[in-house]
């Protein structure tokens, strides 16, 4: 369709007359009519007057407008499930989901055909990402089978916007189960993705494929949990517990088993139990122990025996790591008073990492419920080697546990004795065992009551300095070195706080105090009993040294008085360590560490350099970079795909001197993310469609959906408008110039110019 329009110069066509009325009154006054005849003045005029009605007309500024309908150009994209979940049979007649989705995109080949030449369809077979496939006459190849691995819906809706940019997206068809199920990076919420569809005007149309897998329907059993400590020592029970969770075998014994392999990977079998559910999704906890009887690394691995029928066969089994010590120390701590002390004690000694530390708290007044039901093996000879009892009185203890404690010690384990209103002879323990082996004198008399007022007489009341004594200097006295040097010892003493008060003690001929009040009452004592060591400390408030400031002190005093205890004190070996929060992790998942080196005191060696490389299953190693933080020195390994065994080894060194190494073991396990819980989505696909203006489908929906889609496309014409404006172009203003020189050249030759 053509059309003329004008667009007077100014918009004003009062301009353009102006100008005419102008022109044509300097046309009337000229050429001169005494100097041309008739026919020569009428030539001059008509040529005068054309060039004024093409000023004139070059002030309307014609234009002819040329209007025609066009198609825009437009894409649809049809995303097909190909992962592993799709191969479930929970369709109609038995079918696996991909076969009923294969079967919707052929019904609606025909609307497809005909949509195509309309718009620009573009199908997708996905998983973790879009992967452009066939289409021929409508028909959409997706392939033979389902293989993909995980299900990344948001992420490959991002993908495929991104990929569509620029471009008029008619909407998006995406059939799946909706359930996803992806590893990081690719693990982007779906909202996320439908959040900027919505921004784009994008609808999403979802046809949805599968049933929520109900209890029973499936059959499966699984280890979803295993619990162990992170480190044992040598020769110490080691505690293992597991859960299984078990569906579609009721009643039908399965066998749960325990394998040990060693640090130099010598691997077997080391126990086994059968359990049996009564429902379907029943959690049963299963319990195995082992005693390591060699200090290393030890992989534990608890494997339910797979069944007859089982799909998924990837979650049967779950492992882990766990350090057994070499010359560790196990520590019994025992209270029966909640004070400040208890917390500070504990953080001191749990800094180690060569010490273990059980804690159990017992309520004098409430025996039968607060006393751990282990508590007589507790006390038997090889099971600690440093026993603390705090403010606990002797009623808590049967007589035979007291013997055993003494007998223990005897045998070289450490037990030291902390103040409190029911320690010492205030509690009890005049009459017990224990009055042989601790080095202070104890009398029936200074008995105090468990619910009377506390005692004056047995008590140092108030602020009390704790002054360590000459015999401190000598190897008895390996507990009160507590400065980062010799030199800097006597005056860390005197800068810490006093006690905020002491038991009044007296020591045993041939014991020695190791520190002393002001007024010469004894606060430590020590001495030996058969092959053991034992401490007598008369205070209950060291944590104040803690809350002051002087942390450190406080960690090296504790540390060295169990050290002493357990004759360790003349170890002089550094300890280089890494510490990882867990030892299982996904594929994709990033590995954080912290590592560091200690001294012989236990101190922190601060200017440590650190070398790591992590060794990756089936060989090869990657280096990473230590990051030195304020407190700690941490690093980060990302490189975690493959499933399998990785190490960590460590170098330490100070000053261009090595300090030591270790190596520290994590696993990245195997899982099958799409059957271990194959169940289908039905709410994901309603929030995705509603938020972007789109809908759910049934797969039977699908040819009518395409039908509606390619009957729609006339909202897809466009006007497409051409101007030509002949005002403007070359040779219109070629005629004007021609005109006004052959005006000139006239007059030239007839003499008027």
């Amino acid at each position: 369709m053509f059309r003329w329009y004008l667009f007077p110069i100014a918009d004003s066509y009062l301009v353009v007359l102006a100008a005419a009325v102008v022109l044509l009154a300097l046309l009337w006054t000229g050429p001169a009519r005494n100097k041309l005849g008739p026919r020569r003045r009428l030539a001059v005029s008509g040529i005068r007057l054309a060039i004024i009605l093409l000023v004139i007309a070059a002030m309307l500024r014609p234009t002819l407008v040329h209007t025609t309908t066009k198609k825009q150009s437009a894409a649809l994209a049809i995303l097909a499930d190909r992962t592993r979940s799709m191969s479930v049979r929970d369709e109609v007649n038995g079918r696996t989901r991909w076969e009923a989705e294969k079967s919707a995109l052929e019904k609606c080949a025909a609307e497809l055909r005909k949509l195509s030449d309309a718009v620009e369809v573009k199908p997708y077979a996905f998983d973790s990402v879009a992967h452009p496939v066939e289409i021929k006459q409508g028909e959409i190849k997706l392939g033979e089978e389902p293989d993909g691995q995980q299900t990344a819906i948001g992420s490959v809706l991002e993908d495929v916007l991104r990929e569509q940019e620029g471009k008029r997206v008619l909407g998006v068809i995406m059939l799946s189960d909706w359930a996803q199920r992806a590893y990081p990076p690719r693990d982007i919420l779906p909202q996320t993705a439908a959040g900027r569809m919505k921004r784009v005007g994008c609808p999403l149309y979802a046809v949805r494929f599968g049933q929520p897998l109900e209890a029973g329907k499936s059959q499966d059993v699984a280890v979803t949990e295993l619990e162990v400590p992170s480190h044992v020592f040598v020769k110490n029970e080691l505690g293992v517990t597991g859960q299984i969770r078990i569906d579609g075998y009721m009643s039908h014994p399965v066998r749960v088993r325990l394998f040990v392999e060693d640090s130099a990977g010598k691997a077997g079998l080391v126990a086994q139990q059968s359990i049996l559910a009564a429902k379907d999704s029943e959690l049963t906890t299963v319990h195995f122990s082992y005693v390591p009887q060699q200090p290393g690394e030890y992989k534990l691995t608890v494997e339910a025996e797979p069944q007859p029928g089982e799909l998924v066969l990837t979650n049967n089994r779950v492992s882990t790591f766990v350090n057994v010590l070499k010359g560790g120390l196990s520590v019994l701590y025992l209270e029966g008073t909640l004070r400040p002390e208890i917390s500070k004690l504990r953080r001191s000694l749990d800094a180690s990492p060569d010490m273990k530390v059980d804690y159990y708290f017992i309520d004098p007044r409430n025996i039968e419920k607060t006393r751990p039901p282990n508590m007589p093996e507790m006390f038997k000879p090889g099971k600690y080697d440093v026993y603390i009892l705090g403010d606990l009185d002797s009623s808590v203890f049967e007589k035979s546990e007291l013997t055993h404690l003494a007998e223990s010690v005897k045998k070289g384990a450490g037990l030291i004795m902390l103040g409190g209103f029911h320690s010492f002879g205030p509690g009890g323990y005049a009459e017990t065992p224990l009055a042989e082996v601790l080095p202070v004198e104890m009398h029936r008399l200074d008995r105090q009551l468990l619910n009377g007022d506390p005692r004056k007489d047995v008590q140092i009341d108030g602020p009390t300095k704790m002054v360590p004594t000459q015999l401190a200097r000598g190897p008895d006295g390996f507990a009160m070195r507590i400065g980062a040097t010799p030199q800097k010892t006597p005056a860390l003493w005197e800068q810490l706080p006093p006690l905020d008060g002491a038991n009044i003690l007296e020591y045993k001929l041939g014991a020695k105090v190791l520190a002393e009040t002001p007024n010469k009452n004894p606060l430590l004592i020590s001495q030996s009993y058969g092959d053991g060591r034992v401490m007598a400390f008369a205070g209950d408030s060291t944590g104040r040294w803690w809350m002051h400031g002087y942390e450190a002190a406080h960690k090296r005093f504790w540390r060295q008085a169990v050290l002493w205890l357990a004759k360790k004190d003349e170890s002089t070996e550094g300890n280089v360590w890494i510490k990882i929060a867990q030892r299982r992790f996904a594929p994709g998942q990033p590995v954080d560490f912290t590592m560091g080196a200690l001294a012989a005191s236990g101190d922190a060696i601060k200017n440590a350099a650190y070398h790591a490389e992590i060794e990756m299953p089936g060989g090869g190693r990657r280096a990473v970079t230590p990051v030195r933080g304020p407190e700690q020195t941490s690093a980060t390994f990302r490189d975690t795909q493959k499933p399998g065994d990785y190490t960590i080894h460590l170098a330490a060194e100070e000053n261009g001197r090595q300090i030591g190494s270790t190596r520290a073991r994590f696993l990245v396990f195997e899982q099958d993310l799409e059957l271990d819980n194959a169940t289908a989505d039905a709410t994901v696909p309603e929030s995705l469609a509603s938020m972007t203006g789109g809908k759910t489908l049934a797969p039977e929906e699908l040819p009518a959906l395409v039908h509606k889609l390619a009957q729609d496309t006339a909202a897809l014409d466009i006007e497409i408008e051409a101007k030509v404006t002949p005002w403007d172009t070359w040779p219109f203003f070629l005629v004007m110039i021609g005109l006004m020189g052959v005006e000139w050249w006239l007059r030239k030759k007839w003499g008027l110019v």
